[in-house]
């Protein structure tokens, strides 16, 4: 009986906590308490959501992701009057994942279709410690505008720091701690980051690539066929293993054979 009652409230549980999920959803129809300066269709801000204020600074494009407990702020501080232009700005397409922080004292631009990994963290201001005397914490911080171009992906644990200006398709390592300039399809890694790898249109990519380039899908193939592609590569391992174990067993035989 016990344990009929604990599954019977485990199903309660995980079956409201899906509930909640679904209607604390922030969207464009479904904006709850919040008031964004622009909220694109299809973006969803998935439940529970992190700090949020200042959203009347903040635009969102249209088909972004917000995992759960992102941090989005405009300001140093809620109810501040910041001016009519916007804060913080994602273009189409952004994903920011699980637990990131995006904090916009100074004006932030995320460029379409970024990508970003849980725990990455992209501030326009830092803490400043000129005065040795004084707590860090309670000394006037400095701030600098952050751009990330469109295309780029951020590791987990990225850190994006007061003035970094990131290219197109620009890769951050994850744990990697950027500032200064990043040039278009690069490779950062490192705290601070540096310039791993490169891609131009010279050279390609230097170092070259250790891992072979996808093959793209081909134009007009559709969803129906792409399945049964996928279903085809399944069973040629399957077949090849079946067929290595017949060629065991014929050669077993035959070896049982010439010993009799």
């Amino acid at each position: 009986m016990a344990v009929l009652r604990r599954r019977l409230a485990s199903r309660v549980v995980h079956t409201g906590w899906r509930w909640m999920q679904q209607a604390g959803a922030v969207t464009a129809q479904t904006p709850g308490r919040l008031r964004f300066g622009a909220i694109g269709d299809g973006t969803r801000l998935a439940f529970p959501q992190g700090t949020v204020f200042g959203e009347r600074w903040i635009r969102l494009g249209g088909h972004c992701i917000i995992g759960e407990q992102v941090t989005l702020t405009a300001g140093m501080m809620p109810d501040l009057d910041l001016g009519a232009e916007p804060m913080l700005v994602l273009g189409d397409g952004v994903v920011i994942g699980r637990g990131s922080h995006v904090i916009a004292d100074a004006p932030i631009e995320i460029g379409s279709n970024t990508f970003c990994g849980p725990g990455v963290y992209i501030t326009s201001t830092n803490h400043s410690y000129d005065d040795p005397h004084e707590p860090v914490g309670r000394q006037w911080p400095r701030s600098a505008p952050v751009v990330i171009g469109p295309g780029c992906w951020l590791g987990t644990g990225a850190v994006i720091l007061p003035g970094a200006r990131l290219g197109r398709n620009v890769v951050v390592a994850a744990g990697a701690v950027v500032r200064g300039e990043v040039p278009d399809h690069a490779v950062v890694a490192g705290a601070p980051a540096r310039i791993v790898r490169r891609w131009t249109p010279e050279s390609g990519w230097q170092p070259p690539l250790r891992t072979p380039a996808p093959v793209p899908v081909p134009d007009g193939m559709t969803s129906e066929q792409l399945r049964g592609l996928a279903a085809l590569a399944e069973a040629e391992p399957a077949a090849a293993e079946r067929a290595a174990v017949d060629r065991a067993g014929v050669e077993r035989a035959g070896v049982q054979r010439a010993d009799a």
